[in-house]
């Protein structure tokens, strides 16, 4: 274990207790926001008139709208800060995500979908980012576990409380659509406390010591001496783009996203096969793999901080979930979903190891947009995944070639992982 001086440890057990929770819960609500579609796929099909390849279609978009407005999103945080960037995105992807009950067709569906990646584009990279500006390097891999956590916490909340506010419809719509408008508003709720909670550099916490706050900016400008001491010049955006590892970095993070979305879409729909279930518990039994990634997050999590040996771990996470994805095809449905609980141990896993590996390579005076490079090109596998299941399943009836597709990526991507550099480049 690392330890810190006194000044500077207490000044990171701070940081942890006042931002960890309110960005854990932002997350939630956030990915709420995101996948609850998945679980009214079989409404927006009665009512919209939506076909699977349609829902697909529409689950993706989100993902091209978080691309494009990805890096210029986190650009403009570092400019106007974090306190006032992260409402801003929180605030309107609640609205966006309120006016999807709204949706007629499927051209409506497509739009908000598209528009409500637009409004969340720069959350993810920016919260990633401000723990750059707050903690120290050993503490970073820890934090971004915790805060992980929140995308698993919401998964297992989603299901459950998705399937309560369907059964009761509010404000003269039906289940589905006032279930969409309470959880946006909730995000905007979430995006106003954000506001007043947080604070943008540590020299602005008036909840950190004067002493505390030093302790803060000297461990970090010392890292980025040592940065600089290897890395001299700052590297231009041309350098970025043929840099090989920053490919290979987002290479690997798309076939993590393609294997959890391709999950989080479809899993409802696999649980549908299993029999004849309400609601409720569809939405219980869809908390149960991602209640189990936790436990396998934190396990290697701390198995990667003891034994180090980043890349090793993130390897043997992403065989875990190639191993339960592939099992899931061979058998009916109640095998299928207890291979996918296996499966969702190691994609889980291998997404919250990944981050610490680009971190440790990247200059602080790049990661920002770096970060929001590698995270929006990587979340384009969450277009990809849906779409593609969308197609095959109208195509053949079952989603099996396309678990077949995901266990081959990842044990390709367990083997790649290996290339990436875990220290910056000297020139």
């Amino acid at each position: 274990m690392h330890s810190h001086p006194p000044d500077l440890s207490a000044a990171v057990a701070r940081v942890k207790s006042r931002v960890l929770p309110l960005f854990v819960v932002m997350f939630i609500v956030n990915y709420l926001d995101r996948v609850n579609v998945g679980f009214i796929q079989q409404h927006l099909k009665t009512d919209l008139g939506l076909d699977s390849a349609a829902f697909g279609l529409g689950a993706g978009l989100f993902f091209v709208g978080y691309a494009i407005f990805e890096v210029p999103s986190n650009m403009l945080l570092e400019k106007v800060g974090a306190r006032l960037w992260l409402t801003r995105i929180t605030v309107s992807w609640g609205v966006v995500a309120s006016l999807m009950a709204f949706a007629q067709n499927a051209t409506q569906f497509y739009v908000l979908r598209f528009a409500l990646g637009a409004a969340e584009a720069g959350f993810f990279p920016g919260v990633i980012y401000y723990f750059t500006r707050w903690l120290p390097a050993a503490d970073r891999g820890k934090a971004i576990a915790l805060f992980l956590s929140g995308s698993a916490i919401a998964s297992i909340l989603s299901g459950p409380l998705s399937g309560f506010l369907v059964q009761f419809p509010a404000f003269g719509m039906k289940g589905w659509q006032s279930m969409l408008v309470i959880e946006g508003l909730f995000s905007v709720l979430i995006g106003a406390t954000a506001w007043f909670w947080l604070d943008s550099k540590p020299s602005d916490a008036r909840w950190l010591t004067p002493a505390q706050k030093q302790a803060i900016e000297e461990s970090l400008a010392e890292e980025q001496r040592a940065r600089e001491a290897v890395q001299t010049e700052r590297p231009s955006a041309w350098d970025l783009v043929r840099d090989p590892q920053i490919l290979l970095f987002c290479v690997i993070y798309f076939a993590i996203q393609l294997t959890i979305y391709a999950a989080t879409f479809w899993l409802p729909s696999i649980i549908r096969k299993m029999g004849d279930l309400s609601e409720i518990q569809v939405g219980f039994l869809n908390s149960v793999p991602w209640a189990l990634s936790i436990l396998g997050m934190i396990a290697f999590a701390s198995a990667a901080n003891r034994w180090k040996k980043q890349q090793a771990w993130v390897s043997a996470a992403l065989l875990v979930a190639a191993t339960g994805m592939f099992l899931s095809t061979t058998a009916g449905p109640l095998f299928a979903f207890v291979a996918i609980c296996f499966a969702a141990l190691g994609f889980k896993s291998a997404a919250s190891l990944f981050w610490p590996i680009p971190q440790g390579y990247l200059d602080a005076r790049i990661a920002a947009a770096v970060i929001a490079l590698i995270n929006s090109l990587g979340n384009l596998g969450g277009f990809v995944a849906p779409t593609v299941f969308g197609h095959l399943e109208k195509l053949t009836g079952s989603v099996r070639y396309g678990l077949y597709g995901l266990a081959a990526s990842s044990i390709l991507t367990a083997g790649l992982v290996f290339f990436v550099r875990t220290k910056p480049r000297t020139h």
